[in-house]
C-alpha cells in the first residue's frame, strides 16, 4: 500500500547510498544484452498492440492500434460538401503547423520571397518544440565533427535512419546554431561567449547546447517573434482536416476547420509543408505524455489519405523519465540534462542499476524491467517508479549548480513541496516522441507532388530510436530544409486552377472493399479528454 512515509523513508535509503553511487560508474550494455532487454520490455514489441493496416498506400504494414483507427477512419467532410471554388486564402506556401517546424519553415519561405501562411490549430508556438526542455546538439566543438554525429545518430537509430537524412541532420547542425543565435536565442555560454556543451544519451561528444533546461521555449519564443516581425500572415484555432487536390494528383491546398466555430474554409497554394508534430495525446498502450495538448497524429492522417506513404510508424520513444509522481505532473518531462550532470537512476534498494546515458529505448526498457521483472520499483498511487537521484548533481559539482543549470525542474517540483537539490525525485517512461512518420527525401518532399513534411511528423531521420537534442536539430534543420525546397518549387508551380477532394470517396472506397467500417472521424485534432460544450 503506498504511502507517504514509506516514500521518505526509501529516499532515506538513497541518500545513505549517495557517495558509494556517485562514485560507481555502471558498465555500459553489450549490443546483444540492448537487443535482449529491448526484445522482452520495450512498448514498441508488444505485438498485441499493433494492428495491421488493410487499406492505404502502407497496406500490410503494423502500426499502433489507435493510430489505425484514425488513419482508417472516415474523413470530416465529403468530397462535394465543401465548395473549392472560392477560396478564403491564397497563399504560395502553406504550412499546417505553428511549431518550431513550421514557423522555421516560413521563415525561410519568406526570406526566399513568396507568399507563406501558417495555420494552426491552436496558437503559434503551442507545440512540442515549446515542451523541449534538454538542449539541441552540433558538432560545433574542436574534438568533435558531423562526422562523429552522424555515427552517434545513426548508431542510436539501430541503423534503421535514411543515411542522406542523417548526413543533412548534421551537416547543417552547427549553421543551425549560428542561425538560432543570430536571431537571438540564448544559449547557455561562458564569460568569453564560448558555447557551454554537455553530453546526451548515446553520444560521444559534449555536443547539447542549452538554454538553461527550457531550450524548446526559449527556440521557440524566438521563431514566433520572427514570424510575427516579418509579418507573415498566421491563422490561429484552425485546423486543417483534409489535403486538397489539383486534377494531376498535386497538393493544391488544404480545407480548414474554425476550431471554435466548425466553419469549414479553403486555402489555395502552390505548395504545401506538414509540419503538425506527434502523437503523444494518443496515449498508445495507455501511457502518460508529455506532449503537448494537440498531440494527436493529424498530420500522419492527412498524408495518408491522399497517398503519402509512413517510414516506422511503428516505432514510439517513451522518454525513460517522465514525473512518477506527484499525481499533479504525473508523466511530464524530466529531462535527459538531470542526468547528464550527474544524477543516476536508483531502484528501491537504492542501488543503481543502469548506466545513466544509455540510449533513450534502453534506459526506458531497463526502467520498466526494474518496475516489473525484478520488482524494484518503488509503489506510489500511480504506480511504480524509480528514484532518479537528483541531490547527486550537487553532491558532485557543488551547491547552485541545480538553480543555474536545471532552474525549471526546481521549479516544477517545487510547486509540489519537492526539493529536488535536497530529495530524489521518482520516474517512470513517458511517451514523448514519434520516431516515424511521413516518408521524405532529403528535400522533405513526399511522394505527394507538392506537399512536403518537417518536423516530427516526418520519419526516417531518427530511425527507430532518437537520441536527446536532436529534435530540436531536427525541426530547425528540416523545418528550414522545407521552407527553402516548398518556395522554390512553389516560384515554377501556376495557380491551382481546379481544385478536388476526390481523393476522400476512393479512399472510403478501398475501406469498404477491404470491409472496413469506419467508425472514427479523423483527423483527431483534440484528445478525447478534452472539455466538450454540454
Amino acid at each position: 500500500m503506498y504511502k507517504i512515509d514509506r516514500l521518505n523513508e526509501l529516499a532515506e535509503k538513497v541518500a545513505e547510498k549517495r557517495a558509494v553511487n556517485a562514485a560507481f560508474e555502471p558498465r555500459r550494455m553489450t549490443a546483444e544484452e540492448k537487443d535482449e532487454l529491448l526484445s522482452h520490455f520495450h512498448p514498441d514489441y508488444k505485438k498485441e498492440e499493433f494492428t495491421e493496416l488493410s487499406a492505404g498506400v502502407n497496406k500490410g504494414d503494423k502500426v499502433p492500434t489507435q493510430l489505425a483507427e484514425l488513419l482508417q477512419g472516415k474523413s470530416r467532410i465529403s468530397a462535394d460538401s465543401v465548395d473549392l471554388s472560392k477560396p478564403d486564402y491564397d497563399t504560395d506556401v502553406l504550412i499546417i503547423g505553428g511549431g518550431g517546424a513550421g514557423a522555421s519553415c516560413a521563415i525561410e519561405a519568406d526570406e526566399a520571397g513568396v507568399k507563406a501562411m501558417i495555420v494552426t490549430k491552436l496558437r503559434i508556438g503551442d507545440a512540442n518544440t515549446m515542451m523541449a526542455e534538454g538542449g539541441i546538439q552540433a558538432a560545433d566543438k574542436p574534438n568533435d565533427s558531423p562526422a562523429i554525429h552522424y555515427i552517434d545518430a545513426f548508431g542510436g537509430g539501430h541503423f534503421a535512419a535514411k543515411p542522406e537524412l542523417v548526413k543533412k541532420l548534421v551537416t547543417k547542425a552547427p549553421e543551425a546554431i549560428q542561425w538560432l543565435n543570430k536571431l537571438g536565442v540564448e544559449f547557455d555560454k561562458e564569460p568569453d561567449g564560448t558555447m557551454i556543451t554537455t553530453h546526451g544519451g548515446g553520444t560521444s561528444r559534449k555536443r547539447m547546447h542549452a538554454a538553461k533546461d527550457y531550450s524548446g521555449a526559449e527556440i521557440m519564443r524566438t521563431l514566433r517573434d520572427e514570424v510575427i516581425n516579418r509579418g507573415i500572415p498566421v491563422v490561429d484555432f484552425t485546423s486543417a482536416i483534409e489535403i486538397i487536390l489539383d486534377e494531376n494528383g498535386k497538393a493544391a491546398g488544404a480545407v480548414l476547420m474554425n476550431m471554435e466555430t466548425k466553419e469549414p474554409l479553403v486555402a489555395r497554394a502552390k505548395t504545401v509543408v506538414i509540419a503538425t508534430g506527434g502523437a503523444g495525446r494518443l496515449h498508445y498502450q495507455g501511457f502518460p505524455t508529455s506532449n503537448h495538448y494537440g498531440a494527436t497524429a493529424d498530420g500522419l492522417i492527412l498524408g495518408y489519405r491522399v497517398g503519402a506513404r509512413l517510414l516506422y510508424a511503428d516505432t514510439l520513444q517513451y522518454h525513460p523519465t517522465g514525473t512518477g509522481y506527484p499525481e499533479q505532473i504525473f508523466g511530464a518531462l524530466v529531462t535527459e540534462k538531470v542526468r547528464s550532470l550527474g544524477a543516476k537512476l536508483v531502484n528501491i534498494d537504492g542501488e543503481v542499476f543502469m548506466h545513466p546515458l544509455e540510449t533513450r529505448d534502453v534506459t526506458a526498457a531497463s526502467i520498466i524491467r526494474e518496475c516489473t521483472a525484478r520488482d524494484k520499483g518503488v509503489e506510489t498511487s500511480l504506480g511504480k517508479a524509480v528514484w532518479l537521484d537528483t541531490p547527486m548533481i550537487e553532491y558532485i559539482h557543488g551547491e547552485g549548480t541545480i538553480e543555474k543549470r536545471i532552474p525549471a525542474m526546481l521549479r516544477m517540483f517545487g510547486k509540489y513541496g519537492i526539493d529536488i537539490r535536497k530529495e530524489p525525485i521518482l520516474v517512470y517512461p513517458t511517451l514523448h516522441y514519434q520516431n516515424g512518420g511521413l516518408d521524405i527525401t532529403d528535400d522533405c518532399a513526399t511522394v505527394v507532388e507538392n506537399l512536403y513534411a518537417a518536423g516530427e511528423v516526418a520519419g526516417g531521420i531518427h530511425g527507430r530510436n532518437r537520441l536527446m537534442g536532436n529534435s530540436l536539430l531536427d525541426v530547425i534543420v528540416f523545418g528550414r530544409n522545407a521552407g527553402i525546397y516548398a518556395a522554390a518549387k512553389a516560384k515554377e508551380t501556376p495557380v491551382p486552377e481546379k481544385l478536388t477532394l476526390e481523393h476522400i470517396e476512393k479512399f472510403n472506397k478501398e475501406l469498404e472493399e477491404c470491409g472496413i467500417s469506419a467508425e472514427v472521424e479523423s483527423p483527431l485534432l483534440l484528445p478525447h479528454y478534452a472539455r466538450k460544450d454540454k
